[in-house]
């Protein structure tokens, strides 16, 4: 009789297939129709008092379901940009909330490919989710919470360890116009040794690089390296996610106590995507096309890299800028450069004359040389760039033939060792790395 009762109430059959409804899912979807549909990006209507500004979308479009990320709110809706090139999304098509991205990074991952999406693109299966969810757009670790950068690190490129000489958990960026050895120094970097991951976003590239480099310059450490891949041909909105997640990784690695390697080419490209989706927002162009929001996001994502809490792990970031037109005063790259720890500048004109890496070692900086250098290899490098500056200032006097020998001793020793510098620095992609970067320009100079 109780359970004929029961089953007669219509309030206790409500409550049973509440509590039926919370062990498949949401009770409650929120959604709403498209009602303005463009190549990349839709408006949708009545959603804008539940979403906010990077929650993500989704909408069925030709039996297939479509995702994007919201990237403006206002009274009459919110803007959509599809992580696709193209929505295929019909007016009046259901758009419902699925929340801001995360992802579940595990040291299973290592050895692995992923895409912007955090989705398996190697073929190997799916991924294993970690113990914790982490967000793609995470706060950097407090100022004051960080640990001091003081450990040196060898990188095995001569031309980096004697004049822009780096630190575990310092961020430095490769500065270079388009075919002048960014990406091949890159891939030197990837082989440096003492570091427990190694992750890499690979930022609009051309999609034959990417295998080039995963079996390539990646090879000996793949089996400890995430690689994130939005190749040229990707939407701006995977282009602009791509760091995120690489960063996100790497971000999870650190917390675990490792130390960590972050290579990230290049935030260029991230800057023009996010251009193109903060344009699409309705945001104004304001330096260069360049909207505000691209100035506040680059410093933003820069800083989550670096040392992390006390007592934890080390992101060392890499991060290559492609200077347009070879301008390096162009306004991403002076942005870059005000944010970094220091920066390696690659000159056309030494690629030209067949120097590798062409590495400008009067340009090139490092903020934290003196936490490597000795105060003998300090003086030394002093007196080396001194040299080379005087070398390079005179050479159109000296092709024109307007200086004699002997005339100056510090110029004749500038034009007697300064090229055989430059020869001792020269370094191919397939050579040993260094391993005492002073020892070795010390036994080239005598010989």
């Amino acid at each position: 009789m109780v359970a004929e009762s029961r089953a007669a109430d219509p309030i206790a059959r409500l409550a049973e297939a509440m509590a039926a409804a919370r062990q498949d899912g949401a009770l409650v979807r929120i959604g709403g129709p498209i009602r303005e549909v463009t190549a990349s990006a839709c408006r949708i209507g009545g959603v804008a008092p539940f979403v906010r500004l990077g929650d993500r979308m989704s909408f069925s479009a030709n039996g297939r379901a479509q995702i994007g990320e919201i990237v403006r709110v206002d009274a009459e809706g919110a803007t959509l940009k599809g992580y696709e090139s193209r929505i295929e999304a019909g007016i009046g098509t259901i758009a419902h909330r699925l929340g801001p991205a995360e992802l579940r990074p595990d040291p299973s991952w290592k050895g692995r490919v992923i895409d912007a999406l955090g989705r398996p693109v190697d073929g190997a299966g799916p991924l294993g989710a970690g113990a914790l969810a982490v967000p793609l757009d995470a706060d950097p670790p407090a100022a004051l919470g960080r640990a001091r950068v003081r450990a040196p690190l060898r990188t095995g490129v001569r031309a980096l360890d004697l004049f822009t000489p780096l630190c575990a958990g310092q961020r430095i960026g490769i500065f270079a116009g388009s075919g002048v050895g960014k990406s091949t120094l890159l891939a030197m970097l990837a082989g440096a040794e003492g570091f427990d991951s190694v992750v890499v976003a690979l930022v609009g590239e051309r999609g034959r690089e990417v295998r080039e480099f995963l079996e390539g310059a990646l090879a000996p450490s793949r089996d400890r390296a995430v690689v994130v891949v939005s190749t040229g041909d990707e939407s701006p909105m995977m282009r602009r996610q791509a760091p995120k997640v690489a960063l996100a990784v790497a971000e999870a690695f650190r917390d675990r106590g490792e130390s960590v390697l972050l290579i990230v080419d290049s935030v260029t490209r991230y800057a023009h995507a996010a251009r193109d989706v903060a344009l699409a927002a309705g945001e104004p162009a304001v330096a260069r096309g360049y909207p505000p929001s691209v100035f506040s996001d680059l410093p933003r994502l820069l800083e989550r890299a670096g040392p992390g809490l006390e007592g934890r792990g080390t992101i060392t970031g890499v991060f290559s800028v492609l200077v347009d037109g070879d301008d390096h005063n162009d306004p991403v790259a002076d942005s870059i450069r005000g944010t970094l720890d220091g920066h390696v500048v690659l000159d056309r004109a030494i690629a030209e004359q067949g120097r590798y890496p062409a590495v400008d070692l009067l340009g090139s900086i490092s903020r934290l040389a003196a936490e490597v250098w000795t105060p003998e290899q300090r003086d030394l490098i002093r007196k080396l760039r001194a040299m080379m500056a005087r070398f390079e200032e005179t050479r159109d006097l000296r092709l024109m033939g307007g200086y004699r020998a002997g005339t100056d001793a510090e110029l004749d020793q500038a034009i007697g060792l300064v090229p055989r510098i430059y020869e001792a620095l020269r370094q191919d992609p397939g050579q040993p790395p260094s391993r005492d970067a002073f020892l070795e320009l010390a036994q080239s100079l005598r010989g």
